[in-house]
């Protein structure tokens, strides 16, 4: 004879013996005190972590007043945890002689992780060009397989629709245009070297992007007529590079003549070498001394003639 009613379900032992509010705050984020080393970087981190004059306060001030910001990590499943958010604390706190660091852990998939770790750092003031271009671009491919996802049922869009409403995403959530997004991806294309000299500021951001369609092996010759020619390049001599790698005449000695070309600026500036004006001032000058003396002369010298003008 069958049993009346149905199934009975059990309640586990911390239901029965825990309150409501115990189960809800157990499920609450907290802050945990993890060892440092159980943290390790994001993979990929486009974001330097460097040991300069603004880590050296962040350290003073971990020592005087402990981390007041909890780093944000995620569960590594090869042990320990993967910081998304706090990168420089985590440096700070090695450089402190702490063993702890406070973390909130979260569960996030690859594609989250990535979004979440690349809108914390862009919330930093001093930001180089190459950290902004991988920051992009890792943002743009992780939303991209978002939305190239076929679990999502009927309603999701196509791939390529999904891909240009990533590009306007990623732009309005940075406040920039989606044209500026992908100049920015453009210096991913760049060499090592020549990305390095645009976050140095020795190359122009508009000119590096033109330069990041040469084939690599044309991006080294391009070194080669920068260091030749002593000059960084104008925007037209960047896009002309560009012009001749697409028509396959990009070679060293082109970009050479390119490059040793007399900017239009260069023609009407007037250079005094600093031996040259040595010879009229005392060995301690300072060149500013130097410059100062100049510009007082001069003003002197243009009141005079605009007295005997006025006579």
């Amino acid at each position: 004879m069958p049993r009346k009613g149905g199934n009975v379900t059990l309640s586990s032992y911390d239901e029965i013996f825990t309150t409501k509010q115990d189960r809800e705050e157990s499920q609450q984020e907290r802050v945990q005190q993890i060892p440092l080393s159980e943290l390790h970087p994001f993979e990929g981190h486009p974001f330097r972590v460097v040991d300069d004059e603004e880590m050296q306060k962040t350290v003073e001030s971990v020592k005087q007043y402990g981390v007041l910001t909890s780093a944000i990590a995620r569960p590594d499943p090869d042990g320990g945890y993967e910081i998304l958010s706090g990168h420089r604390r985590l440096r700070a706190c090695e450089l402190a002689g702490l063993k702890t660091l406070p973390v909130i852990v979260r569960e996030m998939d690859d594609d989250a992780a990535i979004i979440f770790m690349v809108d914390s750092n862009l919330q930093r003031e001093n930001i180089l060009p190459s950290e902004r271009a991988f920051a992009y671009r890792m943002k743009l491919d992780a939303m991209k397989h978002q939305g190239a996802r076929t679990d999502l049922g009927k309603g999701s869009t196509s791939t390529q629709v999904a891909q240009k409403l990533s590009v306007e995403r990623v732009g309005e959530d940075a406040g920039v245009s989606k044209d500026t997004v992908r100049r920015f991806i453009r210096l991913t294309e760049l060499i090592p070297e020549i990305r390095d000299l645009v976050d140095e500021k020795k190359i122009a951001f508009n000119p590096a992007v033109e330069l990041s369609y040469l084939k690599p092996e044309e991006q080294r010759n391009f070194l080669e007529a920068m260091e030749y020619a002593q000059a960084a390049p104008s925007l037209s001599q960047a896009q002309r590079m560009k012009k001749m790698s697409q028509e396959g005449r990009c070679g060293l000695d082109a970009m050479c003549d390119v490059m040793s070309e007399v900017k239009k600026d260069d023609r009407t500036a007037i250079t005094i070498s600093t031996d040259v004006l040595r010879k009229y001032f005392p060995k301690s000058y300072t060149p500013q001394q130097m410059q100062d003396v100049i510009v007082k002369l001069l003003d002197q010298w243009q009141k005079k003639r605009n007295r005997e003008q006025t006579r």
